[in-house]
């Protein structure tokens, strides 16, 4: 997630990171990769599909800024960061009250 100023200036970004976490459930909360070590899922923090999830994003405005623009992008990342595929964004204005045109 970005939020923008009216003129263009980065306010605020947060990330969001959706995968299921493993451990081996032997005393050791370290996160294990191989199928074989894993002995169940603590969590699952992956998105389910056909499931819609809701999502909250918190952040301060400026004092003399009243509107953002917020972009929310949806990413799959194949393991490496240089390796992502988009799926879907979201661009929205946001306002505290109404935003000039």
């Amino acid at each position: 997630m970005t939020a923008k100023d009216l003129d263009g200036n980065v306010i605020a970004e947060d990330e969001r990171h959706y995968h299921p976490q493993a451990t081996t459930q032997r005393g050791s909360n370290v996160m294990v990769y191989g199928a074989q070590w894993k002995a169940s899922y603590v969590r699952d923090t992956s998105l389910q599909p056909y499931q819609t999830k809701a999502e909250t994003f918190e952040f301060f405005l400026p004092e003399e800024e009243r509107c953002a623009d917020v972009t929310v992008e949806l990413r799959y990342e194949l393991g490496n960061p240089d390796q992502v595929i988009p799926i879907h964004t979201h661009q929205e204005l946001v306002s505290l009250d109404r935003c000039p045109p």
